[in-house]
């Protein structure tokens, strides 16, 4: 009998806290490592539409609209993953981008020590 009250208990624990709240967590928690200046700098469009998402998502929460909270906060988890993403690509691109300079111009250094 002890068992079944048990399992009352913890089902009823798990029933008040709203599905919301954890996928609200959840996309904060992407927000935070994704908010750097890197990605403020490179994604910054990406990362206002993730904060914007994870705002509106904490507003329906309060309003008790959990199942549009959960949705908004699983795009603005999304979108802060994009943002991160696309600051790692572009911080990528700018290192290719020096390497190819860096080989060009010891390239020419050989060229130029070629033609003494």
């Amino acid at each position: 009998r002890l068992p079944f009250v048990l399992v009352l208990g913890l089902l009823a624990a798990c029933a008040s806290t709203p599905p919301s709240s954890e996928g609200i967590a959840v996309a904060a928690a992407a927000l935070a490592q994704a908010d750097t200046a890197a990605t403020r700098e490179g994604a910054g469009t990406e990362l206002r539409l993730a904060t914007n998402k994870l705002q509106a998502a904490r507003d329906a929460a309060g309003r008790g609209d959990h199942y549009r909270a959960l949705r908004l906060a699983e795009q603005a988890e999304a979108d802060a993953h994009v943002a991160l993403i696309r600051a790692q690509s572009a911080r990528a691109r700018l290192a290719a981008t020096e390497s190819q300079e860096s080989a060009r111009v010891l390239r020419e250094e050989i060229r130029r020590s070629h033609q003494r």
